[in-house]
């Protein structure tokens, strides 16, 4: 059975074995916008803290 590969990603895995530095700009860009230190306090008084959503947001009558 093949595995499907689209045109995308041949084009990125061939580009990104010739321009090798770019890996550590990806790196780089995902540290800056999504791995962040995680805290479980944090996160605890964040989920203890969330209000429930009405099940209809603009009826006005509740």
């Amino acid at each position: 059975m093949a595995i499907y590969e689209s045109e995308h990603t041949k084009f990125m895995r061939e580009w990104l074995e010739k321009h090798p530095k770019e890996l550590d700009e990806q790196k780089k860009g995902r540290a800056l916008w999504w791995d962040k230190p995680q805290d479980v306090a944090t996160q605890k008084r964040y989920d203890e803290s969330s209000v429930p959503v009405k099940a209809y947001y603009y009826d006005t009558h509740y």
